[in-house]
């Protein structure tokens, strides 16, 4: 079967965001699928980009950080946990990340993580730079051909999140993860799997989100993900914007999404 790669950022291991990690652990596993977990704050996971991520420098009296780790990376003296959060990443076939959502956004150890592990040559900086061709991302990249998808659990009711919700829609607070992070270097995003008034959930409630959770994860390989445009599928000029006559309809970071009738994307 396939190899699944969870990593999850919650400091208490009885809390809901442990309890999906746990059960989409067990799920996956009786489905024959061999299933890692990332378990940043068991692992004592360092947050913090800095010198320390290199075992050896170009430049030993100013950090660059992006310097260094392209460095570190063509060199292999990336520090040990960054290079073996890396081949985790290149041994998945697909990759759950399981965290709540705090002030609209990652926690800050799992940003962490993207931080120290998405290094220059891995995560970005990758493929050919020049004339049309703005390197191999969104869409291409070292990751592609692997799927990724969020658990996130909530505290606010879903209708806060709607599209006239007062904290806007879950699909633009998340945009920054699902395309700028993880579609960035390759991996196909699927919808994410929020729990809403995650602090009030009652014993039914969580037997009902469990019950979506398996069915969510079922379709993992089979659901179609996120239809993100590529970058070098045709539909940007060489100024990386969208050609006219794309997007028609649509507004903000919707206009990124393959729509019906659109020319199809050929990567070169």
């Amino acid at each position: 079967m396939s190899h699944i790669l969870i990593v999850h950022a919650h400091p208490e291991p009885q809390s809901l965001t442990s309890a999906l990690k746990d059960l989409a652990v067990e799920f996956l596993q009786a489905q024959g699928h061999e299933v890692r977990v990332s378990d940043l704050y068991a692992m004592g996971w360092k947050a913090l980009a800095d010198r320390e991520d290199f075992t050896d420098t170009v430049d030993p009296e100013r950090l660059s950080y992006i310097a260094e780790s392209r460095h570190a990376y063509a060199s292999d003296t990336q520090a040990l946990d960054i290079a073996a959060e890396q081949r985790e990443l290149l041994w998945a076939d697909a990759v759950l990340f399981s965290f709540p959502l705090w002030w609209f956004g990652m926690p800050a150890i799992l940003k962490g993580w993207v931080d120290r592990v998405f290094a220059f040559g891995f995560a970005y900086g990758v493929g050919e730079h020049g004339g049309e061709r703005w390197g191999d991302r969104y869409g291409e990249g070292v990751l592609a051909g692997r799927r990724a998808m969020l658990m996130v659990p909530i505290g606010g009711r879903a209708r806060h999140y709607s599209d006239r919700g007062v904290n806007g829609s879950l699909e633009e607070i998340l945009w920054p993860i699902h395309h700028g992070t993880l579609f960035y270097p390759g991996l196909a995003v699927m919808p994410p799997f929020p729990v809403y008034s995650s602090d009030r959930l009652d014993d039914a409630g969580w037997q009902q989100v469990a019950t979506d959770l398996e069915q969510r994860l079922a379709g993992l390989f089979s659901d179609a993900p996120i239809a993100y445009r590529c970058q070098n599928g045709g539909h940007y000029d060489t100024d990386q914007r969208l050609k006219p006559g794309l997007g028609q309809g649509e507004g903000g970071t919707r206009i990124h999404l393959v729509q019906p009738g659109d020319p199809e994307e050929r990567l070169a």
